[in-house]
């Protein structure tokens, strides 16, 4: 689904980095140590989990920065080995399967702020192809000291079941809905949702831009391509929105949410 969780390459290991240093837990300072990357999401998410300045230290120390990753280029293939788990910092990506048969099937449209790789975590390996829709920029840690932080800090343990939770719930929600629902509701509920993300994140919640083709759309929502290019352009004759390629404005959101009801 478009919050599923999408995974990034694999990092590559610091030397000579331990875990030894980590000691009791410091008096909560007012301002924690600023990320050598602006846009890391990893520093929302230490300062998110109240670590204290030493271990938002270590914390720090571990993230790999800036990783740019080109349109087009494929981050990983299914059943390559788990090596890093990694946030968005800027762009969106696109998740997808493929059967026997060389058919692909898209299962998710990642963006600014989600983890990535946490599908990983049980079998060791990632189970989806993954591709940069647009120029992406990634900081990334090895799983290796996600483990060795969440056993030394009880604090950033917990809110990483946190966010696994928040992503597994809210796949099986979109799953469901999405199941029970006829094709202009799906494409509606897209649209919200998308606008939802952007909204949350800071940017516009009624004028963005769709950065994955109207197939991928198509093959996310289990609709034809036609369908949904119909859809679209009924939405746009009743100016629910105003679509120009693939920038997106919406007109009228309660209208939509009519649509796709409770």
């Amino acid at each position: 689904m478009w919050y599923r969780a999408v995974v990034m390459g694999s990092g590559v290991p610091k030397q000579g980095r331990s875990l030894s240093r980590i000691g009791p837990a410091d008096s909560r300072p007012s301002a924690l140590p600023h990320s050598e990357c602006p846009n890391c999401s990893f520093v929302a998410w230490y300062r998110h989990a109240g670590l204290s300045l030493h271990e938002a230290s270590q914390f720090n120390e571990r993230v790999e920065h800036r990783r740019l990753v080109k349109r087009g280029e494929y981050l990983h293939q299914a059943g390559s080995a788990l090596m890093s788990l990694h946030v968005i910092c800027s762009g969106f990506l696109k998740t997808s399967i493929t059967d026997g048969d060389g058919r692909e099937q898209v299962t998710g449209f990642p963006m600014t702020g989600n983890l990535i790789g946490m599908e990983a975590i049980g079998s060791g390996k990632y189970m989806c192809n993954r591709i940069a829709l647009e120029d992406s920029s990634l900081c990334g840690m090895r799983y290796a000291d996600f483990e060795e932080l969440g056993h030394a800090i009880p604090a950033f343990q917990h809110d990483f079941h946190r966010v696994m939770g928040a992503e597994i719930a809210r796949d099986q929600g979109i799953m469901f809905l999405l199941g029970a629902m006829r094709a202009e509701e799906r494409v509606a509920t897209f649209l919200l949702n998308i606008s939802k993300r952007f909204a949350a994140r800071g940017y516009s919640g009624t004028h963005f831009r769709l950065p994955m083709t109207r197939q991928d759309i198509a093959s996310y929502l289990g609709l034809k391509l036609e369908t949904v290019s119909r859809i679209f352009s009924r939405f746009n004759k009743m100016q629910l929105i105003a679509i120009n390629v693939k920038d997106v404005e919406i007109k009228n959101i309660a209208r939509l949410q009519q649509l796709v009801g409770d």
